[in-house]
C-alpha cells in the first residue's frame, strides 16, 4: 500500500508539459460562419452601395474559389495538429523585412518602482543581481517542469511558448529568418546555462551554474561589477550589437560578412544565441514614477541599440537608476508567457523585500569572458550608420504609459461589466471622438487551449460599438438609451471573444485560404483586394493594434502596426488601468497624448453613464 500510495502522490503533481500531447488540434471554422462574421465586421467602414458591392464578392468567393481553398486547408489540416503554426510564424514574423527590432518588438516597464526598488542611483548591479536570480530560479523550475500549468476555466492551455522564454533567439536570413531555440528540460538533457551582459558596446559571457549549482546574488553581484568596472575604466567597444536593429536582408548580409571575416565570430555569434537570456546594463537613468512609466517604457523599447540584442527572445534592461525593463523578440511567444515568469519574479522579489536574504558567500567562480568579435572597417562604418538610421527612426516615436487611477477592475465588475471590454469600448468612442469616424481595430484573442495555439483576432470595432459611439456624441440622446447601446455592444465583443478562443474567428482561417492559393500559384481572390478588405484592417491595415497583458502589475508595450495608427496596450488592475499609447510624430493626424487622455475621460463618462442611467 505505501509504494502504491507514494505513486498516486508523485503522479498528482502536474508536470509542465505533461498534456502537450494531449491537447486538441487547431480547428478550421466553416466557410459560411468566418465569411459571414467578415461581412459583420466591415459594415461600419462602408456605404450601403460599397456594401453591395463587398456582399456579391463574398457570396462569388463563398461559392466559387473559396469552397476550393476551403476544401484545401481542411487537407492540410489532416495532417498537422496546428494547420497555422508554421505559416503565422512565417507570414507574422519571419518573413518580415523590415526593423523588426524597431517594429515587432514588445517591452514593457518592471514595476519595481511601486514597491521594493523606487529610482535611486547607485542600484543598478545590486538590483540585476536579485532580478536575475530570479529569473534563474525559474528557468530551473521550467526545466524541472515544476511550473503551474495554466488553465483558462477548466480547459488546461498549451505550454510550448515558455520553452522559448530561455535559451532563444532569431537568426537573420536573405530573405526568410529562423529561430533557434536550445531550451531542453532535464528530462529532454543538457541546457545551455550562460548569461550574456552586453554593456558600453561590449558583449561578455558567464555561466549560471558553478560546479552543479546555481551562482548566488553575491556572485553574480561580482561578476556584474567585474564588467562594469572594467567597461567604464576602459574604452567602448565596437557596438555590435547595434546592427540587429538594421533590416533583417541587411543584417542577415551583415552576418554572414562577419562569419567570413573570421570564423571565430561565428561561434562568438552562436553563444549568444544559445544563450539564456541578455542582460542589458544601460547607462541612462529613465524617470519613472506609479503613474507615468512613459520614459521607462520608450527607453525599453527603443534605448542604446549597442546595449539591445534585438533578436534575443528575453532581455532584461537594467538603467543606472536602478530602474528596469523587459525587451523581447516576438516571434518565439506572446505576452501572457512573459508576464507569467515577471510575476513569479516579482511575487518573489516582494516577498524578500527585493533584497539577497541568503549567504555571502562568494565561490571562486571564473571571470566573466568578453566575446571579442574581429571587426574591419566596413563593419565599424556599418555600425555608425545603423545606429544613425536607428535614432532617426526612434526618435519619430511618441509613446506614453500612464496609469488612470480612478478605479480599476475592482468597481468595473462590480457593475457587472467585464474590464476587458469595458477598456476596448473607450478606446473605440475615444479614437470616434478624437477622429470623427469608427477606427479598425486589432485586439489578441489567445487560442491556447488548442495544441501550439498563440493568437486570434477580436475586431472591437463592430456595429453595436459603433452605433453606441455614435450615441454617446449626440446631445439628443438619453442616457438611458446610451445605456442599453453600451449593453449591445458589450454583448457583442464578449461573445467575439468567446468565439475566438474556441477557434471560431474568421482572421486567421481567411489567411489560411489566401495562403493556400498563394502555394498554389492560383491568383489572389478578389475578397483580398476589395477595398472592404483593407479599410477594414485586412492584410495588417489596423489603425488600433492593442492587446490586454493581463491582470497584474506588469503592462508592456509594441509599436503601431501603419503610419497613421496608434498602438494601445493596457494592464488592469483591482484599483486602476494602465494603459500604453505610442504612435509617430511624424503623422499629423495622430497624437499619443492626446488618444490617451481622451480615453482616461471615456472610462469616466462610461461609469457615470452605469449610475446615470438608473437614476
Amino acid at each position: 500500500i505505501c509504494i502504491m500510495e507514494k505513486q498516486v502522490l508523485e503522479s498528482s503533481e502536474e508536470r509542465t508539459f505533461q498534456y502537450q500531447d494531449s491537447l486538441p488540434s487547431l480547428p478550421v471554422p466553416s466557410l459560411a460562419e468566418s465569411l459571414s462574421k467578415y461581412l459583420d465586421a466591415v459594415k461600419p467602414f462602408l456605404n450601403q452601395e460599397e456594401y453591395q458591392r463587398t456582399e456579391d464578392i463574398v457570396k462569388k468567393f463563398e461559392n466559387g474559389i473559396g469552397k476550393e481553398l476551403h476544401r484545401k486547408l481542411l487537407e492540410r489540416a489532416k495532417t498537422r495538429r496546428n494547420w497555422l503554426e508554421d505559416w503565422w510564424l512565417n507570414v507574422a514574423y519571419l518573413d518580415l523585412r523590415i526593423s523588426t527590432q524597431i517594429h515587432c518588438n514588445m517591452g514593457g516597464p518592471g514595476p519595481y518602482i511601486e514597491h521594493c526598488w523606487p529610482p535611486k542611483e547607485g542600484t543598478q548591479i545590486e538590483r540585476a543581481c536579485v532580478n536575475i536570480w530570479h529569473t534563474l530560479k525559474y528557468w530551473d523550475l521550467l526545466r524541472a517542469e515544476k511550473v503551474a500549468i495554466e488553465r483558462s476555466g477548466n480547459a488546461v492551455l498549451d505550454m510550448n511558448q515558455f520553452r522559448m522564454l530561455f535559451c532563444t533567439c532569431k537568426i537573420p536570413g536573405v530573405t526568410r529568418d529562423s529561430i533557434g531555440s536550445y531550451f531542453k528540460t532535464e528530462t529532454e538533457g543538457e541546457c545551455p546555462s550562460h548569461l550574456i551582459v552586453l554593456c558600453r558596446g561590449r558583449v561578455f559571457a558567464f555561466d549560471a551554474i558553478h560546479e552543479g549549482n546555481m551562482v548566488t546574488p553575491p556572485e553574480i553581484f561580482r561578476q556584474l561589477t567585474y564588467i562594469q568596472k572594467r567597461c567604464h575604466g576602459e574604452p567602448d567597444g565596437p557596438g555590435l550589437a547595434a546592427l540587429t536593429s538594421n533590416e533583417r536582408t541587411k543584417w542577415a548580409e551583415l552576418r554572414e560578412y562577419l562569419i567570413d571575416l573570421d570564423p571565430k565570430n561565428l561561434s562568438l555569434l552562436e553563444k549568444i544565441q544559445r544563450s539564456l537570456f541578455v542582460v542589458c546594463l544601460d547607462d541612462s537613468s529613465p524617470h519613472a514614477t506609479p503613474e507615468d512609466y512613459s520614459e521607462v517604457t520608450r527607453l525599453g523599447l527603443t534605448g542604446d541599440p549597442t546595449v539591445r540584442w534585438g533578436d534575443k527572445s528575453y532581455s532584461i534592461i537594467f538603467f543606472s537608476n536602478g530602474t528596469c525593463g523587459a525587451f523581447c523578440d516576438h516571434s518565439p511567444f506572446d505576452a501572457m508567457a512573459l508576464i507569467t515568469m515577471l510575476s513569479y519574479a516579482e511575487k518573489k522579489i516582494i516577498e524578500n523585500e527585493g533584497k539577497w536574504k541568503g549567504s555571502d558567500k562568494v565561490r571562486d567562480i571564473p571571470w566573466p569572458e568578453e566575446l571579442v568579435f574581429t571587426v574591419d572597417q566596413k563593419i565599424i562604418n556599418e555600425i555608425g550608420r545603423t545606429k544613425e538610421l536607428y535614432y532617426k527612426k526612434v526618435s519619430d516615436l511618441q509613446l506614453v504609459t500612464y496609469a488612470f487611477t480612478s478605479f480599476g477592475k475592482a468597481l468595473i465588475r462590480k457593475k457587472k461589466l467585464h474590464p476587458d471590454t469595458f477598456v476596448q469600448l473607450a478606446l473605440q468612442l475615444a479614437y470616434y471622438k478624437c477622429h470623427g469616424r469608427p477606427g479598425c481595430c486589432y485586439e489578441t484573442a489567445m487560442t491556447r487551449r488548442f495544441y501550439h495555439g498563440r493568437t486570434e483576432t477580436i475586431r472591437p470595432c463592430t456595429m453595436e460599438a459603433v452605433e453606441w459611439c455614435k450615441s454617446m456624441l449626440d446631445p439628443s440622446e438619453s442616457s438611458y438609451q446610451q445605456l442599453q447601446l453600451m449593453h449591445k455592444a458589450f454583448a457583442k465583443h464578449n461573445k467575439m471573444r468567446k468565439e475566438c478562443e474556441n477557434g471560431k474567428g474568421f482572421d486567421r482561417h481567411l489567411l489560411g485560404l489566401l495562403l493556400i492559393a498563394q502555394e498554389q500559384g492560383l491568383p489572389v481572390p478578389e475578397l483580398y483586394v476589395d477595398h472592404a478588405f483593407t479599410a477594414s484592417g485586412g492584410g495588417g491595415n489596423f489603425i488600433l493594434s492593442t492587446s490586454l497583458t493581463g491582470y497584474t502589475r506588469f503592462s508592456g508595450s509594441a509599436l503601431p502596426m501603419v503610419h497613421h495608427g496608434y498602438g494601445f496596450f493596457y494592464a488592469i488592475r483591482d484599483d486602476r488601468i494602465v494603459t500604453s499609447c505610442s504612435s509617430w510624430k511624424s503623422c499629423p493626424e495622430t497624437d499619443a497624448e492626446v488618444l490617451c487622455r481622451t480615453v482616461f475621460q471615456c472610462f469616466r463618462d462610461m461609469l457615470q453613464l452605469t449610475v446615470v442611467a438608473h437614476l
